[in-house]
Formats: C-alpha cells, structure tokens, sequence
C-alpha cells in the first residue's frame, strides 16, 4: 500500500460514524451486514450511512455486494492488512513483534 492510500484509509476513518461502522463490519466478518441493520446498529439515517459507507469503498476499505433486494457491506480485510502492514513495516527495527505478527493474522484471518 503506498502513503496516498494509506492516507485516504486513515481519512475514512477519522470519523465517529465511519470508524463504528467498519469496526462492526470487520466484528461481522466476510458475510459483512445488511445496510438496514448496520443503519440500526449505529443509530444513523439510511441516508447517512450511505455517504459514510461511499467514503470507507472509496478508500478501499469496503465492498458491497447486492443480496436480493438488499445491499450487503463487508470490510475489506486484504486491505486492512494491507493498511496494518504499512503501519507496521519498520516497526522494532525490521525484526518480527507483535504488531507485525497482528498485521499477519489479519490478513490471513477471513
């Protein structure tokens, strides 16, 4: 992942509404949520959800699929390892730890 990208994720991010919806997107797993229940979960407008879920798949952290008639999210998790990689890519100096080893599992989990 290069910085342009890395910045465009942390941007995403760096919103209350944005940040819980991807934390629960990332808690649901590849299956992902329906819009109706992630809106719910959050406590926001349909409407809102979809400009704060625009901006997580414009940064790459998000997909949707259409299930039927509704719209299912899913975190992005090559890209969230991708994003904790770079974070952690010079981390204790090169050598292998815990936040690299996090960034391994992470990508490697769903």
């Amino acid at each position: 992942m290069d910085s342009p990208n890395v910045v465009r994720a942390l941007g995403a991010l760096a919103q209350e509404h944005r940040l819980a919806a991807y934390r629960l997107l990332v808690q649901a797993g590849p299956d992902g949520l329906a819009a109706g229940a992630l809106a719910d979960a959050l406590g926001i407008a349909p409407s809102s959800l979809s400009f704060h879920i625009a901006q997580l798949a414009n940064a790459g952290l998000v997909t949707q699929r259409r299930n039927g008639r509704s719209i299912l999210y899913a975190a992005d998790f090559a890209a969230m390892g991708a994003l904790m990689g770079f974070l952690t890519e010079n981390c204790c100096g090169g050598a292998v730890c815990a936040p690299v080893e996090l960034a391994r599992h992470t990508s490697e989990c769903c």
